[in-house]
């Protein structure tokens, strides 16, 4: 394992470490009262998301969907291999770990989505509320608070098959942190990464359109 290779790109860096301390944030200010806080953090969650799936799909080959969601037969042999020979180091996500970032990512869209029509019933409406019947936004309402449960306890298996990895000596930390990871000497890979200017215009351009027309009507409140 003495064949250093970049994996990851800075844009998907980025990414999953900003989305892992907007969650927090979005538990911490709903859990203190911080309503207008929590509709910023929410919002500039959004941006990622949306960021991360046009990068997912024009962005470099070990961030693209096409590189690591596979046929779930491909999913099933992984994990009969895995049982039977252990964790094998993987370059990006491996196949069991693509479903983890798929199930991960439409919760969170998910959770962001009913976040829009949900209300407090107090003081705080999500922007898109007056738009449908209360019927709707209590069904809403219900599943935002909902959803947080199941994506916690997705949340929870993630973090525990990471730390099952390292100990395996498969690390996944580190390479998520530098962007680079050690690879056994046969891996043989011609991987592509696409400009780090190119993420940043359109994180720029996402950002643009939520921020105008989410953010900034709520910054104007506080």
């Amino acid at each position: 394992m003495n064949n250093k290779i970049k994996v990851w790109d800075l844009p998907t860096r980025i990414f999953h470490w900003g989305m892992i301390f907007l969650l927090a944030s979005l538990w911490w200010t709903a859990d203190d009262g911080e309503m207008d806080w929590h509709q910023v953090c929410a919002y500039s969650l959004m941006v990622l998301i949306i960021f991360r799936l046009i990068w997912g799909v024009i962005g470099s080959d070990t961030a693209r969907f096409s590189h690591f969601i596979k046929h779930p037969k491909t999913v099933l042999d992984y994990m009969k291999l895995t049982k039977h020979q252990g964790v094998t180091s993987s370059v990006g996500h491996n196949p069991l770990g693509g479903y983890m970032v798929i199930v991960l990512m439409l919760l969170v869209s998910m959770q962001l989505v009913s976040g829009l029509f949900a209300t407090d019933e107090i003081f705080t409406e999500g922007p898109l509320y007056s738009y449908v019947s209360s019927d709707t936004s209590s069904l809403m309402t219900w599943l935002h608070r909902k959803v947080f449960y199941v994506m916690l306890g997705f949340a929870s298996i993630h973090v525990l098959a990471v730390i099952y990895h390292r100990i395996k000596g498969d690390k996944l930390i580190v390479p998520m942190i530098t962007g680079y990871k050690q690879v056994p000497d046969t891996t043989q890979l011609d991987l592509k990464f696409k400009p780090a200017l190119l993420a940043l215009l359109l994180l720029a351009v996402v950002a643009g359109l939520v921020g105008n027309y989410l953010i900034l009507p709520v910054l104007e409140m506080l």
